[in-house]
């Protein structure tokens, strides 16, 4: 695939987005989920070796091609790192899946009821070398708990200014401004949250375009505005704590969004599991996850 095959892929593809991009804080617990006990590794390079392998079975596994996974989302070391002897992203590609990074460098501590991302002082080198890779966009997330709307105006903005910076480094980038699905002020954080993203993609210049990740909204259907935005190339949800029967059922709810979800693509998933019932629950998973991104009830 070259840069119009995955931008077409990605825009129009009928699929998901898979999120393999848990971070040096999440790892244990996603490698807990996995059945991997911390008493597995003694040291970060452990850890992250273990989560490689994870992350390699799932991208190697006959289950996993762009039929029905149109796009992956790596860590930063899992992108570096190897499947089949080629670079994953090579491999990715190869399956027919497009390869996305994520980018930030965790959470600042919150203000104005919003976490904002910390500085990412090495930005234009990772995205020239993930570029180098043949990665097609990034992922950068920060996270909304109250509707603050100052707070989500700051977020709004920061989000924006990193997107014109991977754009500028020849990347698509997804904004991911999560809203904690367990916020007492969740409908009103959504709301806030649309109209500042509505007015910032009115603001952008040229022809550029963005890709959104957002949490699934209380009223469904709240986001079509943004589904239907000529700078959108495509929303995709998190499944934010939804168990994966649970965020398919909010999912199908709301049509032109597709999947990008992690815990609840990942949660039958064990290390003891044989290749044949890795695969079959994976396939399980991905069928699932796929049905909610293409066949809505809404």
């Amino acid at each position: 695939m070259n840069i119009d095959d995955m931008t077409t892929k990605i825009a129009a593809g009928q699929g998901f987005i898979a999120a393999l991009d848990q971070s040096g804080g999440s790892t244990p617990k996603a490698l807990a989920g996995y059945g991997v006990d911390a008493s597995a590794f003694s040291s970060e390079e452990e850890m992250f070796g273990l989560i490689h392998d994870m992350r390699v079975r799932i991208i190697t596994s006959p289950a996993f091609t762009g039929d029905k996974v149109i796009g992956a989302i790596l860590f930063e070391k899992t992108m570096d790192g190897q499947a089949d002897g080629k670079p994953v992203p090579t491999a990715l590609i190869e399956r027919g899946v497009v390869p996305f990074i994520k980018i930030d460098k965790g959470l600042e501590d919150e203000k104005d009821g919003v976490q904002l991302m910390k500085p990412m002082p090495t930005l234009d080198a990772l995205l020239a070398r993930a570029k180098g890779l043949g990665v097609f966009g990034t992922k950068e997330r920060s996270v909304i708990n109250l509707a603050n709307p100052a707070g989500i105006a700051a977020i709004v903005t920061q989000q924006f200014e990193i997107a014109a910076q991977v754009i500028a480094g020849g990347l698509m980038p997804i904004i991911e401004p999560e809203v904690n699905i367990k916020s007492a002020e969740r409908a009103g954080c959504d709301q806030i949250l649309m109209d500042e993203i509505l007015k910032a993609l009115d603001a952008m210049p040229g022809t550029d375009k963005v890709m959104l990740k957002l949490s699934l909204p209380e009223k469904e259907g709240l986001f079509q505005p943004l589904v239907d935005h000529p700078r959108v190339l495509r929303v995709v949800a998190l499944s934010g704590g939804y168990k994966r029967p649970q965020a398919c059922v909010e999912l199908a709810k709301n049509p032109g969004i597709i999947a990008s979800f992690s815990r609840a693509l990942l949660e039958d998933l064990r290390f003891q599991m044989t290749a044949d019932e890795f695969d079959t629950a994976l396939g399980e998973a991905i069928d699932e996850i796929y049905g909610a991104s293409v066949n809505k009830t809404a």
